[in-house]
């Protein structure tokens, strides 16, 4: 392994050679880099040019340069600094025959599921089991313990929900395993089989799992580019009389629409005046850097609230934290004893210790900074198609241009070994599905991982006569 210092040299006149390289001119640029290296012209801790410089210098694309140092980067000949700049790590090892083995038959990249990063938790992770290890007392808490979890616990909570702007006392927080369970408790303190349960009309599909498991009838409400709209959402409570609203204000999934603080304003008088109780799903208002107020701080007295710490820090952890009125939290204990009793006091205590000495608020600060880095590379790769993407979100929502229908686009990928998550999933009942995909960016190991899987997408959209290629 070669440990390097990037501030050895600083080095920005570097210029490949390319025209002796066959193939892309991405790939050419990488070849040339790896040539250099071996050569010795490029020491390890040589800083390369900036992607727009060498895109002026070789007159290519900005977005070919990013292809090439991540093609690079993945070789293992340079690494990426966020504000640094790319550096020469060194020449890259020869691979072990098992290794060069292992590659002929590549792994699909799951570019479908919406995690966080988890390099950033190594240390973390390392360093708090073994605090824990020695201060813990272990008889005491892997024994039962009450089903909103220990006291010192949900208050960690509260403070947590705090930084969203919700007040509420730790007698109002109850710990959970993850935001599904947050979201199940609280549908199911309010709603039974047969009842009905308002949603967006594009939903998460983990409530539609809910749905069809405990009999709740969910029925899609309308939604505009701002999420939600109050005049469909009032006339649906008028029509089926709904128990409860599934809402997800804050980076909308699968649509990343975040709703306006007046028309959450709107929503809540609405479900006030209904008596619909809504369950606010915010498992990604830790991504956004000033979010309006939520829902739960709008209308505390009709609002369930839920959040995790499964797309801020991981989603291994499995604990989340969700509030309730206070006339509520009963009955969502109750739920809590008949489903899993209580969530796992041992990764609990991890929470609350991240939580009080603020290793959470700096992960995940570190999520959201990694997470605008890879969304800027996927507007380098893919161009005008991710336009208006947030820059703190965890997925590209990619309308598909004719012919391509989601489909055959969604097989078109994994034949080239890429995954992603089709509109189907997000769709209620049998209405018609948009032709569109979710493409995540943060779950990929490296930004060279990412950008082997955003290349395949943007190839597939540029080149629609992929489609009829597909059709014998």
């Amino acid at each position: 392994m070669v440990v390097f210092n990037p501030y050895i040299v600083t080095m920005t006149s570097w210029r490949p050679e390319i025209a002796g390289h066959p193939g892309p001119r991405y790939r050419a640029i990488a070849d040339a880099i790896a040539e250099d290296v071996a050569a010795g012209r490029l020491a390890p801790g040589t800083r390369l040019p900036t992607h727009r410089d060498l895109a002026w210098r070789l007159g290519v694309t900005v977005g070919t340069v990013t292809r090439a140092y991540a093609e690079a980067e993945r070789r293992g000949l340079i690494g990426g600094e966020v504000g640094r700049g790319t550096f020469v790590r060194g020449q890259a090892p020869t691979p072990r025959r098992q290794e060069v083995e292992d590659r002929a038959t590549p792994e699909i990249l799951d570019l479908s599921i919406d995690q966080p990063s988890l390099g950033l938790l190594a240390e973390p992770v390392e360093r708090t089991l073994r605090r824990l290890a020695g201060e813990m007392q272990v008889e005491r808490t892997l024994r039962y313990h009450a089903h909103a979890g220990m006291r010192a616990q949900r208050e960690a909570g509260a403070r947590w929900l705090a930084r969203a702007g919700i007040s509420a006392a730790a007698e109002r927080v109850i710990v959970t395993s993850g935001g599904q369970s947050g979201i199940s408790l609280g549908l199911l303190a309010v709603a039974a089989a047969g009842d009905t349960v308002l949603v967006e009309s594009l939903t998460y599909p983990g409530v539609k799992a809910l749905a069809g498991t405990f009999g709740l009838r969910l029925q899609p409400v309308a939604t505009d580019g701002d999420g939600l709209v109050p005049d469909a959402f009032e006339a649906a409570c008028r029509a089926h009389r709904p128990r409860a609203l599934y809402v997800m204000p804050n980076l909308h999934n699968p649509t990343l629409a975040t709703m306006p603080e007046e028309r959450r304003r709107r929503i809540a008088g609405i479900a006030r005046e209904h008596e619909v109780t809504i369950v606010e799903d915010d498992v990604f208002g830790c991504m956004l850097d000033d979010p309006p107020p939520a829902l739960a701080a709008l209308a505390p007295g009709q609002t369930i609230h839920v959040t995790s710490l499964s797309k801020s820090l991981a989603p291994g952890l499995r604990i989340g934290f969700l509030t309730a009125p206070e006339a509520l939290v009963a009955r969502v204990e109750q739920v809590m004893r008949s489903l899993s009793w209580m969530a796992s006091p041992l990764a609990g205590e991890v929470a609350r210790t991240w939580i009080e000495d603020g290793t959470a608020e700096r992960v995940a600060e570190a999520q959201r900074r990694e997470t605008q880095a890879r969304q800027a590379l996927a507007a380098e790769i893919l161009g005008p198609i991710a336009e208006g993407t947030p820059a703190t979100a965890p997925h590209l929502w990619l309308g598909l241009p004719e012919p391509w229908r989601r489909e055959e686009f969604g097989r078109a990928l994994l034949r080239r070994g890429v995954k992603a998550a089709m509109a189907d999933a997000f769709v209620v009942g049998r209405s018609p599905a948009p032709h569109a995909v979710r493409v995540n960016v943060t779950a990929p190991a490296s930004r060279a991982e990412l950008a082997r899987g955003l290349e395949v997408v943007a190839e597939l959209l540029a080149r629609p006569d992929m489609l009829m290629l597909s059709v014998v």
